[in-house]
């Protein structure tokens, strides 16, 4: 199955906005092999590209999460679920969760049920870490949102790892072995 137009649009913007958010449009019209004239038809600027690109960033990173959290009763399990979800959405994870924690992200009205899901679904992966801690099997020491964190810094060292060229098959394993042994599981 052949992806669309717009979709290699998008998925070239995340690619390079995740790199570099900055970067003109000439460069995602390069990344997607289409003309910066191809790309404004679907798209009339960068804020069209960026909110479409937030969407399926969302959606993306939506279902795999829950899917994650509802992989297992073991919340190590879980846990170790939400990692390998983070890494196959790759750059979308990557973007996302860097565009949802900048500074200047505003929970905008008309983004408000896209930010309340959000941050629902974030709560639903403290409250995995907070059970651990409760196990004893995470120490307490370490607060929910600083594990959150060390999750998204591996997910995001994997990425890069893979884009690399590092490693192949076992990168997944190397983030889980990394990120278990940090949070003392």
């Amino acid at each position: 199955m052949t992806r669309s137009t717009e979709q290699v649009i998008v998925d070239s913007a995340i690619l390079v906005f995740n790199e570099d958010y900055s970067a003109p449009l000439e460069k995602v019209a390069e990344r997607a092999g289409v003309t910066r004239r191809t790309l404004h038809r679907y798209f009339t600027g960068r804020e069209e590209l960026l909110a479409c690109c937030a969407r399926d960033m969302q959606r993306s990173c939506r279902e795999a999460l829950t899917q994650a959290l509802t992989s297992s009763p073991d919340p190590v399990v879980q846990l170790e679920h939400m990692l390998y979800a983070g890494i196959d959405c790759g750059a979308k994870y990557a973007l996302f969760t860097k565009l949802h924690s900048r500074p200047e992200h505003q929970h905008a009205p008309r983004q408000a049920a896209d930010c309340a899901e959000y941050d629902s679904l974030q709560a639903r992966c403290r409250a995995v870490i907070t059970r651990l801690q409760q196990q004893g099997r995470i120490s307490p020491h370490l607060t929910a949102e600083w594990v959150l964190l060390l999750l998204s810094g591996v997910v995001k060292t994997t990425i890069e790892a893979r884009a690399a060229g590092t490693a192949g098959a076992h990168l997944s394993q190397f983030a889980w072995f990394s990120f278990s042994k940090g949070i003392g599981l």
